[in-house]
Formats: structure tokens, C-alpha cells, sequence
């Protein structure tokens, strides 16, 4: 087992398809920077079903995460993961968030913090979002930094109800109705707000204001959370290098030059119907972040 320092945990919170993956490779381009992916499903979709890392290799045979393995556990084994995901069962539920606290709460965050310090980097970025795991480590005395990621609602819903392969399997990935969006989207930001309101460090950022200036508002996030202010920008160009982030979106295998432009395809080919609907099972919430009105 590590006897290593426990990093700063940089750890991205919000609801998917919001785009906390984009956020979190601009990120992983920063000194001292290591991007870690959705850990929450390195357990399952990594160590047990050998999912690719986002270097293209398959994780088991990735030798940095191999190496990851050996520091904090003395290897990766289906046990290990299996009693990590039995813990996240009892544990690491939205509704348990009121009170988290839970006789093996300190087992189930120490297998995160041995990882985490086994990236061996200053600082790393776990993309994660699920509110239920941030309120677990924050709650462990982790020094988190949580990065609460918004996007409009209507948008987020429209991306759940596309149909997106998952370039790992081939299979599509999971599709969610309007409805059921928007009372999630309402329930995780909801969640993290609460986090804040008990004294956790939490900074927002909107998708957004990200995409509508990506070098200022890159920076300014930087600067907030104590890190180096990138340099890999080039207007609205960002230059990526390889990751080695462990599940998440498809834009974790993106490499070289990608444009940063917001997608608003929403704003036509989300139907009326959805969009009112979303609007109204999304509010006070969507007006507290800016985003007013039904049709705009």
C-alpha cells in the first residue's frame, strides 16, 4: 500500500453530457496536472472489464495505470474492485447524502485516496460528478476542490436523448427521456449546492461561459483553484495530448488540435414540448444559474 501524501483532488461535480470531459482535458494540460477520468467507474469498467484508457490501451495493459495498481494496492485484482463496488452500493447513494456517514465510509474513500496519491502528480482531476462521492471524500478530510460544471438544462437533455456509441464497446450509451434528465440535472446540482452550504470548497463554472471565451475563462479557473494558467490555447484551438483517463465521454481519446465552440443544437431540434417541460421541472435551479426563459 502507498505511504504517499494525498494530492489536492480537483474533482469535477455536475450532471453528464455537461461538459465536464472537455473541462477535464483543458485541465490535464496544466503543469503538475494529472486527469484521471470518471474513477467512480475505473472499478467495474477498467479493472474488470479491461475497458481502453484513454491512451487507446486497454487497462490492463496501460503501464500507467498498471503502475497506478502496484503503488496503492500492490496491484489491480477482481476483489479489490468488487469490494470497491460493494462499498459504492452501501455508501455512495444521492440519497444518502444528508448523512453520509457510514461505519465503512473510511475503507471505501481510502481506496480513492491511495489511487489518487498513486498518480504521483501534485494535483489531480477526477471527473467523476457524482455529487454522492464528493460529499464521501470531502467528508474523508480530502483536501477537494470540487468544480461544480452547469449547463442548461434543455441542452443536457437533448444530448441524453441522442443516440451515442460508446467507442470503447461499439454499444450505444445510455439514453435518458427529457423528464428523467431534468430531475436528475435537478438532483445532482441541487446536491452540490448543499455541499457548498456545509462549508465544502465549490467553484462554478458554466459550460457556457467556458466555450464563450475559453482562455479567460480557463484562466480565471485556474487561477482559483492555486494552478499554473494554461498555455496550450490558441484562440479557440486547444492542443491535447494523449490521457490516460479511465472512462468518461469520447472526447477523452480526442488528441492534437480540437476547437473549442459550444453546441446549441439544441435550440432546434429539441421539440417545444420537451423544452417548456424541461424548463419547468428545472426551476428555481436553471434561473439561479442564468438560464431564463423557455424558448431562449
Amino acid at each position: 500500500m502507498t505511504d504517499r501524501a494525498t494530492p489536492q483532488v480537483v474533482y469535477l461535480g455536475g450532471l453528464g453530457r455537461s461538459g465536464t470531459t472537455l473541462l477535464e482535458r483543458l485541465l490535464g494540460e496544466l503543469p503538475g496536472v494529472v486527469a484521471l477520468g470518471e474513477v467512480v467507474h475505473l472499478w467495474e469498467r477498467g479493472v474488470l472489464a479491461g475497458e481502453p484508457c484513454g491512451c487507446g490501451t486497454a487497462f490492463p495493459a496501460c503501464p500507467f495505470w498498471r503502475q497506478v495498481g502496484e503503488r496503492a494496492f500492490g496491484g489491480w485484482s477482481r476483489p479489490l474492485a468488487e469490494r470497491v463496488l460493494a462499498l459504492r452500493a452501501r455508501i455512495d447513494r444521492t440519497r444518502r447524502i444528508p448523512r453520509i456517514g457510514h461505519p465503512d465510509l473510511a475503507e471505501y474513500t481510502r481506496a480513492y485516496l491511495r489511487l489518487y496519491s498513486a498518480a504521483g502528480a501534485p494535483v489531480v482531476i477526477d471527473s467523476s460528478k457524482h455529487a454522492s462521492l464528493a460529499c464521501c471524500l470531502v467528508a474523508s478530510g480530502a483536501d477537494v476542490h470540487v468544480v461544480h460544471v452547469v449547463r442548461d438544462p434543455r441542452a443536457v437533455a437533448h444530448s441524453w436523448s441522442r443516440t451515442v456509441h460508446r467507442p470503447e464497446n461499439g454499444r450505444p450509451m445510455t439514453r435518458w427521456s427529457p423528464a428523467r434528465t431534468a430531475v436528475h440535472w435537478s438532483a445532482q446540482n441541487a446536491a452540490i449546492e448543499l455541499l457548498a452550504a456545509r462549508g465544502a470548497r465549490v467553484t462554478r463554472i458554466r459550460y457556457e461561459d467556458l466555450l464563450a471565451a475559453p482562455g479567460p475563462a480557463l484562466a480565471a479557473l485556474a487561477r482559483g483553484l492555486g494552478l499554473p494558467e494554461p498555455d496550450f490555447l490558441d484562440g479557440r484551438t486547444a492542443w491535447l495530448s494523449p490521457s490516460h483517463t479511465a472512462s468518461g465521454n469520447p472526447m477523452r481519446f480526442r488528441v492534437g488540435p480540437v476547437e473549442l465552440r459550444r453546441d446549441d443544437s439544441w435550440r432546434s431540434a429539441l421539440p417545444g414540448g420537451d423544452r417548456r417541460l424541461v424548463a419547468a421541472l428545472t426551476w428555481p435551479l436553471r434561473a439561479r444559474y442564468g438560464y431564463r426563459g423557455v424558448a431562449a
